[in-house]
């Protein structure tokens, strides 16, 4: 769980609900530095979601484990439509957000503390890039195995990531030769999020392309069924079948 002074994203998250204006400061381990398009998208109603993201929640069983669920959005969306969802964050204040907001089921708790004690789910749902949360090619198996042992056959991921090569951002092209010649993917980020004197942890996430998700999942029990693409800026959704 993050401390108070740990927890930016969920900071942001609830300064946006009381209605105060708050962005996102992404910091890499390059020292490159973001800012957010800000928080709104995070609330956005279901009209206003780009068409693959509406696309692929009819691919979402009754049972959903909602990986990363921020502020809620597609939990509330998947609870009106009458599944069963239960919503995880690391961050203390976002899950506020998500229970203030109307989400039923949502509690404090990290990807890689998934287990069976949750209970069975035929829906993996990873939002807002939230497959970025396998973290890089050592993890990614063992998660994706982990997400396998509380699903059944026929079970699915919706997993949400950007193709890392869809740039010509001369810095990011700059990191991820970098992140090649020491052995990492290229689309491994180091990053931490900050916001007023809150900052998160360092820690990775995972802008992974289909064939990279595709090799990810080999060897575990999962494979890549289709792959929903955006228009541009190479976000894509893929949808993993259980075997």
């Amino acid at each position: 769980m993050l401390k108070p002074q740990q927890d930016a994203f969920g900071q942001i998250l609830w300064d946006h609900l009381e209605g105060r204006t708050a962005y996102e400061i992404v910091e890499r381990d390059d020292g490159f530095v973001d800012v957010s398009c800000g928080p709104l998208r995070y609330f956005s109603a279901y009209a206003e979601w780009p068409e693959h993201e509406r696309a692929a929640m009819e691919y979402a069983g009754a049972r959903v484990l909602d990986v990363g669920c921020g502020a809620g959005r597609h939990a509330l969306h998947l609870q009106e439509q009458g599944r069963g969802v239960l919503g995880i964050d690391i961050s203390p204040k976002a899950i506020q957000v998500c229970k203030r907001r109307g989400v039923k089921r949502a509690r404090v708790l990290s990807v890689t503390a998934v287990g069976r004690r949750l209970g069975a789910f035929d829906t993996v749902l990873m939002m807002c890039n939230n497959f970025g949360l396998v973290g890089g090619a050592k993890r990614a198996p063992w998660l994706l195995r982990r997400f396998a042992a509380i699903c059944s056959p026929g079970a699915r991921i919706i997993a949400n990531s950007t193709d890392p090569a869809a740039t010509e951002n001369p810095c990011h092209l700059r990191y991820q030769r970098h992140n090649r010649a020491r052995g990492r993917m290229p689309g491994q980020l180091r990053i931490r999020v900050r916001y007023q004197t809150q900052c998160t942890p360092w820690f990775d996430y995972l802008l992974a392309s289909p064939r990279e998700m595709e090799r990810l999942a080999a060897d575990t029990p999962w494979r890549v069924d289709r792959v929903l693409d955006a228009a541009q800026g190479g976000s894509y959704i893929a949808i993993l079948v259980r075997r």
